[in-house]
């Protein structure tokens, strides 16, 4: 199993920026598919992107053309690049091997104030 810690995270004002960063503790260059979640207070975890180990990219509608996923598998590290921040951004952000194997870390806040 390889350890994610997420990182980053912070308090912005909307329409600031933020980059997220998922460190790992091993290689990520054999796993397909990795993406970002996120939990707002009282709210259920959600998807928030994915990127394959080919380079392909899906995002939530609501993010879509403000966020960039990608990964640097020389790093063993997931990106998050968040532009255009809003308010109903504040969550607590995740990420995760997009396969059986993956699980849970403590993620990482991001608070956007309006």
């Amino acid at each position: 199993q390889v350890q994610l810690v997420e990182s980053g995270g912070g308090l912005v004002q909307a329409g600031g920026s933020l980059r997220l960063s998922c460190a790992a503790s091993g290689s990520i260059s054999n796993i397909n598919a990795m993406g970002w979640y996120r939990q707002a207070p009282g709210a259920q975890r959600e998807w928030v992107a994915t990127v394959t180990s080919g380079g392909g990219t899906a995002y939530t509608v609501s993010v879509k053309g403000r966020f960039t996923i990608w990964r640097d598998n020389a790093k063993n590290t997931l990106y998050l690049q968040m532009n255009s921040l809003k308010p109903e951004d504040t969550a607590v952000y995740y990420c995760k091997r997009d396969d059986s194997l993956g699980s849970w870390g403590q993620g990482t806040q991001v608070t956007v104030s309006s």
